[in-house]
């Protein structure tokens, strides 16, 4: 298989329950939702994006992928952890690239928007759904739950199983009035928590 990576880097963790933790970020290029297209926006089933995907390096084998991988960790350095993200990783990851990894000592996550099946047991598994896609995966390590969005409400993913349930407030314009609607949700819904994007701050990506 050949997998597209949009970008991959040494990076800290910026949000969610492995906040801080140093790992190597994999981007995968492509989503089943959004094209990455501006012109498609208005028409996509996620609308809201704000990650650039589109296009990136190929890599012929799983073996050359996390070789790459590999050689950005500090030398020497136990602890290896990567995060398979994207676009939608689910649309390309297999149990091979997992093997991969793990036969370089990683940890292995995945940020999905949950439409995809998952290729193997992973590590972690976090789950960001989207308003109109429904849901292959129904249970994960985190829920992490744009907010607001209109056909998503948080009281629709009760049936979810997960040990951490986040509120990320969504980016744009209305940031301000988005992070107290979600700091609100959260008081009186104590089973969320707030997301804030750390990494912002930190000055990483």
């Amino acid at each position: 298989m050949t997998y597209t990576v949009h970008e991959m880097f040494l990076t800290a963790q910026g949000e969610g329950a492995n906040l801080g933790r140093v790992c190597v970020f994999v981007r995968f290029a492509g989503c089943n939702l959004w094209s990455g297209l501006e012109a498609d926006r208005a028409s996509a089933v996620c609308r809201f994006c704000d990650t650039e995907f589109r296009g990136g390096t190929k890599y012929s084998t799983a073996e050359a992928l996390a070789d790459v991988a590999a050689s950005l960790w500090p030398a020497g350095q136990p602890h290896r952890r990567a995060v398979l993200t994207g676009g939608e990783p689910l649309l390309q990851v297999d149990a091979a690239l997992v093997a991969g990894l793990r036969d370089r000592g990683f940890w292995v996550a995945v940020e999905t928007n949950g439409t995809q099946p998952l290729p193997c047991p992973l590590d972690w598994v976090c789950v960001s759904p989207k308003a109109g896609a429904p849901l292959v995966l129904t249970d994960a390590d985190e829920l992490k739950l744009v907010y607001p969005q209109p056909g998503a409400e948080p009281d629709r993913f009760a049936g979810f199983t997960a040990a951490h349930r986040w509120l990320s407030p969504m980016d744009g314009p209305a940031i301000v009035a988005n992070t107290a609607a979600a700091a609100v949700y959260c008081l009186t819904h104590p089973a969320w928590r707030l997301n804030i994007q750390a990494h912002k701050t930190w000055g990483l990506r």
